[in-house]
C-alpha cells in the first residue's frame, strides 16, 4: 500500500519477543493462539483511539512472526508493518551464526530476497530494515550489519531503522552510510532518547536523519515532551518520530508476562504536547505525516 494511506501510526512497538537467543529461538516455544488472544485486545484499544497502523519492530531471530502479525492485523483492522534485517545489539546474542561468517553482500541478498519474494514464503513483505548495534565505536560485526543494511536500502529503498546504543554509534553510522553513498534520510536513529546530549540529536536531524523518540512511558513522558518541543523549536519537527516501544508478549513467561498497553501515547503524551502549545498540525506531523514519509519508498 501507499505509505500516505497509513494514517495515524505508532512507529515502534512490539507484539511478541523472545529473548532466549538466536541459537535457541523457535516458534515451538510459544502457543501462537494464546499470544493472539493476549495481544488482540491491546490492538483494538489503540485502534479505538484513532491509530490506523502499527510498526512492529521485532526482528528475525528475536521472535518475529509474520503469520501471527497477519492474523492480528486482519482481526484488529490495523495495518501492521514488519521488517527484514538482523539485530546486533545485546552483545550479538540475537545474531544467527551465519551473520558472523557471511559477507555484508550476502546478508544484504538475504534481506533483499525477503522484500522481493516475501518473508519465509509467507508472501508478507517487509516495510523497513531493522537492525541494531551496541554503543560505539562500532564493532566489526556491527559495521558489517550497517553496510549490509546500506546495500539492501540501495536495492529496495527500505529505510534503515537501527537500535543505536549511543550517540557515538549514531555518528559512526552516519559516517559509514556516507561511505556507502546512502543519504542520512535513510537512517532512523532508534532509541535516540537514550542519548542525553541533545546536540547530537540536532546534529543528526540537521544532516537529515530521523530522530526516533520511542520510549514514551509514564516515567519518561515529560522528558519525551521536552525533547519533541526542543527539536520543534530548532526547526526539526519534520525529522522526529515518536512511539512507546510497548507491548511485548514475552515468550517463556506465563501468559506472555506483563504486556504494556499501546495507549499512553494517546491518553497521556499527545495531551501533554498540546498543553505546551504544540498546534494540531504539529501533532499530525508527528503521528501521520512523518511516519508516512519515513516508511514511504523513494519515487
Amino acid at each position: 500500500m501507499d505509505a500516505a494511506e497509513l494514517g495515524t501510526t505508532l512507529v515502534h512497538e512490539h507484539v511478541l519477543v523472545d529473548f532466549v537467543g538466536a541459537d535457541k529461538v523457535s516458534r515451538q516455544r510459544y502457543d501462537a493462539d494464546e499470544a493472539f488472544r493476549a495481544v488482540l485486545p491491546h490492538l483494538l484499544a489503540v485502534k479505538e483511539r484513532g491509530a490506523r497502523a502499527l510498526v512492529e519492530c521485532t526482528p528475525a531471530w528475536l521472535g518475529r512472526d509474520p503469520a501471527l502479525l497477519r492474523r492480528l492485523s486482519e482481526a484488529s483492522g490495523l495495518h501492521i508493518v514488519t521488517n527484514t534485517g538482523y539485530y546486533g545489539a545485546g552483545q550479538d546474542k540475537y545474531l544467527p551464526g551465519h551473520a558472523f561468517d557471511e559477507s555484508a553482500e550476502r546478508l544484504a541478498e538475504r534481506w533483499t530476497a525477503a522484500w522481493r519474494d516475501g518473508i519465509e514464503g509467507s508472501g508478507i513483505r517487509p516495510g523497513f530494515i531493522k537492525t541494531g548495534v551496541d554503543p560505539g565505536p562500532l564493532s566489526a560485526v556491527d559495521r558489517k550489519l550497517i553496510v549490509a543494511a546500506a546495500l539492501c536500502h540501495r536495492q529496495t529503498g527500505l529505510r534503515i531503522h537501527c537500535h543505536t546504543g549511543d550517540g557515538r554509534a549514531a555518528m559512526d553510522i552516519l559516517a559509514l552510510l556516507a561511505e556507502q553513498r546512502v543519504p542520512p534520510s535513510a537512517y532512523v536513529w532508534v532509541h535516540a532518547q537514550n542519548e542525553k546530549d541533545r546536540a547530537l540529536h540536532l546534529r543528526a536531524a540537521a544532516a537529515g536523519a530521523w530522530i526516533e523518540l520511542d520510549g514514551v512511558g509514564e516515567e519518561s513522558l515529560d522528558a519525551h515532551v521536552a525533547a519533541v518541543v526542543d527539536l520543534s523549536l530548532k526547526g526539526h519537527l519534520k525529522r522526529v518520530l515518536v512511539s512507546q516501544d510497548a507491548g511485548w508478549y514475552h515468550v517463556g513467561e506465563a501468559g506472555g508476562g506483563r504486556f504494556r498497553p499501546f495507549t499512553l501515547l494517546f491518553d497521556g503524551f499527545v495531551p501533554a504536547l498540546r498543553r505546551t502549545g504544540l498546534a494540531e498540525a504539529d501533532v499530525r506531523t508527528l503521528l501521520v505525516d512523518n511516519p508516512a514519509r519515513a516508511l514511504g519508498l523513494p519515487a
